[in-house]
């Protein structure tokens, strides 16, 4: 039985992360698809940008919290606490609710970057070492009101405090599947941002604004925008 939830359980994760909040959040609410708006993303930042702080915030916490249920699943198996087996099966649970994320089976596999379902699994697996990172993002988001930037910036930082502060400063175990997770954790942010990296060595990376937003006119026809491109 155990073998049979152990391979039940990452379907789950996956199906979780396929559950699109923004996409839900942008028709039931607004009358429109955000994949054809902004960027194009399903996720907090595009929403950010084109409908404001009141649409972006439940996005945000909902796909926070996605990643936080996908990776407390292994709660469900025998696998002993904080052992290498243990990290490695949430980081495979992890793994399955960002995939969801980014490629919904319920969306035609067309989602967000999954950078808030990512710090969804990083809380739950390092919780304190997360909310380190979430001051570092946020202490470079007010400074630079560069979303990629800050985003990039945090998750470097992430495997400095995982392996340095925790590992060595403060002296708690971390096991060797957590280190290498933190730093795949960053490198995969660095990679689904090398777009934004691009822009904002050029100079044309957007800043976000935190005013309030007018929603887009739908298109009832096509459900395009009616309103200038925003690129992310």
């Amino acid at each position: 039985m155990s073998l049979i939830i152990k391979c039940f359980l990452p379907l789950i994760a996956y199906l979780t992360g396929s559950v699109s909040t923004a996409i839900f959040v942008g028709k039931r609410f607004f009358n429109i698809d955000i994949r054809n708006y902004g960027s194009k993303n399903a996720g907090t930042t595009n929403m950010l940008r084109v409908l404001g702080v009141k649409a972006a915030i439940p996005v945000f916490i909902f796909d926070l919290l996605k990643g936080v249920i996908a990776v407390l699943l292994v709660r469900l198996t025998d696998l002993e606490h904080e052992t290498n087996s243990y990290v490695s099966y949430q980081i495979l649970l992890g793994i399955c609710v960002v995939m969801g994320h980014i490629f919904p089976i319920f969306a035609g596999f067309k989602g967000g970057k999954g950078v808030a379902t990512t710090a969804g699994v990083v809380l739950a697996m390092h919780p304190y070492a997360m909310l380190m990172v979430f001051g570092i993002f946020k202490l470079c988001l007010l400074t630079s009101r560069y979303v990629s930037l800050s985003s990039i910036i945090a998750s470097v930082c992430f495997p400095l405090i995982v392996i340095i502060i925790f590992g060595e400063i403060f002296n708690e175990y971390e096991t060797l599947t957590m280190k290498i997770f933190s730093l795949v954790v960053a490198c995969m942010i660095i990679i689904t941002h090398r777009n934004n990296i691009k822009r904002l060595l050029n100079g044309t990376e957007s800043k976000i604004s935190f005013k309030k937003k007018q929603p887009p006119v739908s298109d009832s026809s096509s459900d395009m925008p009616n309103m200038e491109k925003i690129t992310e």
